[in-house]
């Protein structure tokens, strides 16, 4: 049984989780899932891939969420020509006392809240260069390590129709990202309700609700959530079964499936089911929290074979199957 402290704990990590919510709502209209799992990932330390076509608010809500926490906050617009060095930052020649001496300049990267915006526009050395920074959270110039500020996440966005001038991501890059999450259409009601809030003179002003160090905290909470053998026994044949070689392998993952998640994708789903437990109101993982943490934390994470691409399977509905097969 938790303590006193542990149940008071608790219970401010869902006031400021909801203090959070509830600001964002306040210029981003729906998408209630998508702030959820946003805020998840941010509270575990990990970052986000935003896919959805243009106009639908994904660099909105990184915006909303910036002003929303007390972070440094910085953009990146990634282009063909952006090169690894405007990320990460140079050496630059300085003089100092009389002398020329070469001298780090930090780049945008070093921040708190990084969006990568059209993320797939940048070529593949340059995508390449917020590998080390999304992993270790440091930054490698000239043999010189360069630790990050925490707590850091990387907040991604891509566009999936357009074609032009686009590189797909990386499977190495893929696999750092903790969700996954499609921005959808909004619904009929909440078209009305954008029109309403943006169409005027004035804005909804969003204030910082939350600093960095409370997000530390509630990271740290989470992760002293206790989770029994049997869940996890649970997580770790979801997992195994993505990949088409393993024993628990469901037929459509032995047929579509070209290679499954990564360790690193059980780490996701068990982080944000912690987090789901204690929104909940619980002090311990369900199997329902492991559930509903899997597609955006696997979709990513699995490779379709040519089979799986040519008739458009889509991952989500291989995890959704893998999930109903496993618990079954």
């Amino acid at each position: 049984m938790p303590t006193a402290e542990t149940e008071a704990a608790v219970v401010q990590f869902r006031e400021t989780f909801e203090k959070l919510r509830a600001e964002i709502a306040k210029f981003i209209v729906g998408q209630k899932d998508i702030i959820e799992d946003v805020l998840t990932s941010v509270i575990c330390g990990g970052h986000v891939l935003l896919e959805g076509v243009p106009g639908l608010g994904k660099t909105a809500l990184v915006n909303t969420l910036a002003k929303a926490l007390h972070l440094k906050f910085q953009r990146i617009q990634f282009t063909p020509d952006l090169l690894p060095a405007d990320i990460v930052g140079t050496q630059i020649l300085v003089e100092r006392d009389g002398h020329k001496v070469f001298e780090f300049q930090p780049g945008p990267v070093f921040c708190n809240v990084l969006l990568a915006d059209e993320i797939n526009r940048a070529t593949p050395k340059t995508q390449s260069a917020l590998l080390e920074t999304m992993q270790e959270k440091t930054v490698t110039v000239a043999g010189k390590t360069h630790q990050l500020e925490m707590p850091f996440f990387v907040l991604a966005t891509q566009n999936p129709i357009e074609q032009d001038g686009t590189y797909p991501l990386p499977e190495a890059q893929l696999d750092r990202f903790f969700f996954k999450l499609f921005v959808q259409v909004p619904n009929h009601d909440d078209f009305v309700e954008i029109l309403n809030r943006t169409g005027g003179v004035s804005q909804p002003n969003i204030a910082a609700v939350a600093t960095g160090d409370e997000i530390l905290n509630m990271g740290k909470l989470s992760r002293e959530v206790p989770v029994e053998k049997s869940v996890q026994d649970y997580l770790v044949r979801v997992v195994r079964a993505t990949h088409p070689t393993d024993g628990q392998a469901t037929e459509q993952v032995k047929k579509y499936v070209r290679h499954g998640s990564s360790p690193r994708g059980a780490q996701t789903i068990l982080a944000a089911a912690r987090v789901r437990a204690l929104l909940d109101g619980r002090y311990a993982v369900a199997r329902d929290d492991i559930s509903k943490s899997a597609i955006p934390a696997l979709r990513h994470r699995i490779l379709l074979s040519f089979e799986g691409e040519a008739e458009g399977v889509k991952t989500d509905a291989v995890i959704g199957d893998v999930l109903e097969k496993v618990k079954a």
